[in-house]
Parts: structure tokens; sequence; C-alpha cells
């Protein structure tokens, strides 16, 4: 109720950037994948390694995923072989460096908990103390997005490949 009148007084905004006002640098693939090991090694050392992490910007945020974790196995000689790949919506190149962590800490998680269940969140919040107050907080930041009008593309000069 509070976020929704705050968001129509359109000081949401001006509330989160005080709340979280710093911003972040880890900006490329690499930099992202060095965040993300330094935080397994720290808090998940036993768990599978990570083959990739990556922004991605087909992660469309609105209704789908900000992050997504997946297992890729394969036969490699007489072994079977997982990959693990971390994939985080390229909206969080943008955003401050709580959400980043958040979304990084919740897809680590998947490591070792596939479901959001209770043992899923205890990690969280054992990685990340303020982890329900951030994710909350995510919310709302997404919230306010969604509510600022999109800027209108350039006409089509050719028909799309559907090939």
């Amino acid at each position: 109720m509070q976020a929704a009148e705050l968001l129509a007084q359109g000081r949401l905004g001006e509330m989160l950037a005080r709340k979280y006002p710093l911003g972040h640098e880890v900006r490329t693939d690499r930099a992202l994948y060095d965040y993300a090991v330094e935080l397994k090694q720290r808090f998940l050392r036993n768990a599978e390694p990570l083959s990739k992490v990556v922004y991605d910007n087909k992660l469309k945020v609105v209704g789908q995923a900000l992050g997504t974790h997946t297992t890729a196995s394969r036969v490699q000689g007489g072994r079977l072989k997982a990959k693990r790949e971390i994939r985080i919506a390229s909206l969080f190149k943008e955003t401050p460096a709580a959400f980043l962590n958040m979304i990084v800490v919740h897809e680590l998680a998947h490591l070792k908990e596939r479901e959001h269940g209770k043992a899923f969140y205890q990690l969280c919040t054992h990685m990340e103390p303020d982890y329900h107050q951030l994710e909350f907080d995510l919310r709302l930041h997404l919230a306010l997005l969604d509510s600022q009008p999109r800027p209108v593309s350039a006409p089509m000069t050719s028909a799309p490949d559907l090939g």
C-alpha cells in the first residue's frame, strides 16, 4: 500500500535512490563471472564449479526471470560432465550494487537447492542477511521501471528476418 502510494506520488525512485545510492563496476561478463565466483568461494566452496556467468539481454525481466541457472550435461569419455551456467538479466548492469548481489546470491543458491523452499531461502540469507528486504526493494525498483514510459522505437525499414 505504501509502495503504491509512493509510486503514484512519483517519490518511489527518490526513496530507492536514498536507500541504495551505490552503483557497481560489474559491467562486463568477465567481471560478472569473477564477482559470482568470489561469492561462491566465500559461501559455497564445495558446490560444483561454474562454467559460465553472463549478462543476458534476452531475459525479459517483467513476467519472466531476472536470472537463470542451468545445468547442461554431456558424456565425455566414460564420465557424465555437468556444466553450470548462470545468466543475469542485463538490467542489473545499471542497478544498485545491492540488487546485483541479491540476484547473484539467488542464482548461486540454486547450486545447492533447486527449489524455492525453506532451505533455499535459508541459504540465501546465509549469503546475504538482508536478502528478503533486497528482494522486496528490487520488486519495487522493477515496478518503478515498468511504470516509466518506454522510448518509441524507430520504424522498421525492412521486413524482419523470420528465418
